[in-house]
């Protein structure tokens, strides 16, 4: 009897904390489908590699002034995690940016959103989740929406292409941070992954140099996608997947799209279109099946590597 009570009160707090951590992310992925048509606005006078250059460096200072300490609190190996975590994303940033420049920002978004489909995959070569047949059955169905949604006869624009290979990143990304982020770390594991993000872009844009915001709106862009769409998201998304399996994360991730296409639909100026219909929601029905159901029976626990 003694023992029932401190069991139920720890379970009551992670379901409390499961539930904060998905709220977070929630909030983390509508940021995120805001941006979609301001960066294809921002980037119209501000070269791509250069806005993610300021953007990011931006992130890295202001979450450097609020913990300066976190980074060096870290373990070398978490160092290392952090790094390649950092590259994945900074590289998978450049190719969405530069894809966006070539793409609605409706259909980036809902390309970006693929990463949703990848995600079980590599955490079945990674984590050793067991992929059934609804999987399957979804990753086709995802392919055939994107179809719809990109393709102009049999070839696959350049835009389309490069914002693919980002989603495919970004996939990388969640099912590593899902492995290797804890509780504890997530502060200093977000800080190093923005700096190095920042790096990323800094030596992409060097050969060119650096070509800064001119009007005061743009700085306005710039510091919203810094601070909310980049420090806190960050930040938010290291914390959160401390509690959540990657396939939980990624249903909730898979409203980025819905969010831009929203945001694009409402505030950008796009119009609604019967190829957008159908294939967003093929895609969305594939992101929504191909996690919901295997979750179950699959991954109810936090799988870490702590390799």
């Amino acid at each position: 009897m003694s023992t029932a009570i401190p069991t139920a009160t720890t379970a009551a707090q992670q379901r409390r904390t499961t539930l904060l951590a998905a709220m977070a992310l929630l909030a983390m992925t509508a940021c995120w489908g805001s941006t979609f048509f301001l960066i294809k606005d921002l980037i119209d006078r501000v070269p791509t590699l250069d806005f993610l250059a300021v953007r990011f460096a931006i992130a890295a200072a202001a979450m450097l002034v609020v913990a300066p300490t976190a980074i060096a609190r870290l373990s070398p190996a978490v160092r290392r995690h952090a790094v390649v975590l950092g590259m994945l994303y900074g590289v998978a940033q450049i190719l969405q940016t530069s894809g966006l420049a070539q793409t609605p920002a409706s259909v980036s978004g809902f390309i970006t959103g693929m990463y949703v489909v990848f995600t079980p995959l590599f955490a079945a070569a990674i984590l050793h989740t067991r992929i059934g047949a609804l999987t399957w059955a979804a990753v086709g169905l995802a392919t055939v929406g994107l179809g719809v949604l990109t393709l102009g006869g049999f070839s696959l624009g350049y835009g389309e292409a490069i914002t693919l290979v980002a989603a495919v990143l970004y996939a990388l990304h969640i099912v590593g941070l899902g492995a290797w982020s804890t509780p504890l770390d997530a502060v200093g594991m977000s800080i190093l992954q923005i700096i190095v993000i920042a790096a990323v872009c800094f030596v992409a844009t060097v050969p060119d140099g650096i070509v800064l915001p001119h009007t005061g709106r743009d700085w306005l862009s710039v510091l919203y996608m810094a601070i909310f769409a980049g420090a806190l998201a960050m930040l938010g998304q290291t914390w959160a997947q401390a509690h959540l399996a990657p396939t939980r994360t990624a249903i909730i991730m898979s409203m980025e799209p819905v969010f831009a296409a929203t945001f694009a639909v409402a505030l950008g100026g796009e119009g609604i279109t019967a190829r957008l219909l159908v294939g967003g929601t093929m895609v969305l029905t594939a992101m929504v099946a191909v996690e919901l159901v295997p979750r179950r029976h699959v991954e109810a626990e936090v799988t870490h590597i702590a390799v």
